[in-house]
């Protein structure tokens, strides 16, 4: 097999045209004669270079394991912990330098699974499945393993419903989406059309679902994502539509991010970051979208993983992660706006009010905390849950309103809680959940508010009350829950490898 210098040129040229530089790729093609190639018309498949670069490592990869399994004393891929054991290295070939072992192993960070079932209380990892605490719960029904007894103050606060008041969502109001060959991790939405519906598993897909269940489903588009290094980083780990529904931007576990079209062409690919992306988003106008590390400028302030991020407005945003850190900052400041330093393990997630005056955030050291621009310290610290938590959202609010900012906080304590923001105060306990909470969403109207939990269930809350008004039973473990933007659709993403939509009527 031999390669030409033609060859390479073309191909980044088509890098630097995938990847928007324009008058990079103009003045590249002029210098290198690319359009008077014999190539300058040839069928090449988008991110063609980033493919052959890839496959160029891997087998730099298997190389190595080579040379490990063959001359022991030449090893690259294990190293030594402490103790002196030995361990396989996980850490990726680098394309230019030496490789450098990942000391952190094979947990720090994970997918986006790994990284919830790392999580969970100890006891609902050692098998305490739903069918066991319901016939623990007939044997001792003096004891609640659902609502902490530690907590009464708030007893007043939990809607206790008659199982027969709350309506199930039969499988005849369900769309089930096939397709995916695994674990189904992320959905989104997108915010102008509400029956175009995104997933995400080592794929992503792009949906038309039926306005109603008895039109037959269209065949989904697939986005033709670059082949990974190894199956361990295979998965599509975020996704994230602009404000117009135009371009679907998706994060990778192999660190790249791609923009897509509504008909799933590849717009472009970002290939900045060198581990592994949890958080993407766009800005409100839809010209700059950050991954942790936003396309314009590198932020490199925390000291561990990026989990989450949240945009302000266009030029402000907050970041997470698992140094315990919250970063605000701008896209031209080198430096923070501001730092909030007060978790004292992984922040999960952080999210701007809807008026942008508060901010947000929630951690594995089982509180969220309430923070403004204005001070240093949290203006609440909401420390009612026993386990991390592990999402949040607010509810919808206008700015003339005089209702309560609500936080709705998810724990894997297997409650959900609902806060006012003007005082700290917890309102609503929600804990008909037998598996900790993974996700919560509130509809358009902030009405009823959406959670999903391994137990495999989607339950419907309404707010005003904390009444469970809605559920449905779903084959699998719920990984998120997702409102379309008018509110009569939900999407679940399921561990069986699908997505439910159901059709809701509130």
């Amino acid at each position: 097999m031999s390669v030409t210098s033609e060859e390479i040129n073309y191909l980044i040229f088509r890098y630097l045209q995938e990847s928007g530089f324009v008058h990079t790729g103009f003045s590249f093609q002029n210098e290198s004669h690319i359009h008077k190639s014999e190539y300058r018309n040839a069928n090449v498949q988008p991110g063609a270079l980033v493919s052959v670069i890839q496959k160029g490592l891997l087998y730099m990869d298997l190389e190595l394991q080579y040379l490990a399994m063959n001359f022991p004393s030449l090893s690259f891929t294990t190293y030594q912990n402490q103790d002196g054991t030995e361990r396989e290295c996980t850490g990726p070939v680098a394309l230019i330098g030496p490789h450098r072992c990942d000391k952190q192993g094979k947990n720090q960070g994970g997918n986006k699974r790994d990284r919830k079932e790392s999580k969970r209380p100890r006891e609902q990892q050692q098998g305490r499945d739903k069918r066991l605490r319901t016939e623990l719960d007939e044997d001792d029904k003096d004891d609640d393993p659902i609502v902490d007894t530690d907590q009464v103050e708030d007893v007043s606060s939990v809607e206790i419903m008659d199982a027969a008041e709350v309506k199930i969502i039969p499988a005849s109001d369900a769309i089930t989406l096939k397709g995916h060959t695994a674990d189904v991790f992320v959905c989104s939405w997108s915010p102008t059309s509400p029956l175009l519906l995104a997933s995400g598993d080592a794929t992503a897909r792009i949906w038309q679902i039926p306005s109603s269940t008895d039109d037959a489903l269209l065949e989904p588009i697939v986005l033709k994502h670059l082949p990974a290094l190894t199956d361990s980083n295979r998965d599509v780990t975020t996704m994230d539509w602009n404000a117009s529904g135009t371009l679907l931007a998706t994060g990778f576990y192999d660190g790249q991010a791609r923009i897509w079209t509504q008909r799933g062409q590849l717009r472009y690919l970002m290939s900045q970051h060198r581990g592994p992306i949890f958080a993407l988003k766009w800005n409100k106008k839809g010209n700059y979208i950050l991954t942790g590390r936003d396309a314009r400028q590198q932020h490199e302030f925390h000291t561990g993983a990026v989990l989450d991020v949240d945009w302000l407005d266009n030029t402000t945003f907050a970041t997470s992660s698992s140094d315990g850190k919250v970063y605000v900052c701008k896209v031209d400041s080198s430096e923070p706006v501001k730092v909030f330093d007060g978790h004292k393990d992984e922040v999960n997630a952080v999210r701007w009010d809807p008026l942008g005056e508060l901010l947000a955030s929630c951690s594995d050291d089982k509180t969220a905390k309430i923070w403004t621009m204005s001070r240093d310290e949290c203006l609440f610290d909401l420390t009612n849950h026993t386990e991390a938590v592990y999402d949040m959202t607010w509810a919808p609010h206008e700015a003339s309103s005089k209702e309560p900012r609500i936080l709705a906080t998810a724990s894997f304590d297997m409650t959900v809680r609902l806060w006012d923001a003007r005082n700290g105060d917890n309102l609503r306990v929600l804990s008909r959940h037998t598996e900790a909470v993974y996700s919560v969403a509130f509809n358009p109207t902030g009405t009823h508010l959406a959670t999903g939990s391994p137990d495999t269930t989607i339950n419907i809350w309404r707010v005003q009350d904390g009444a469970l008004v809605k559920t449905y039973q779903g084959e699998g473990g719920i990984f998120e829950v997702d409102w379309n933007s008018t509110g009569d659709k939900l999407a679940a993403c399921v561990a069986n490898g699908t997505l439910v939509v159901a059709h809701v009527k509130l």
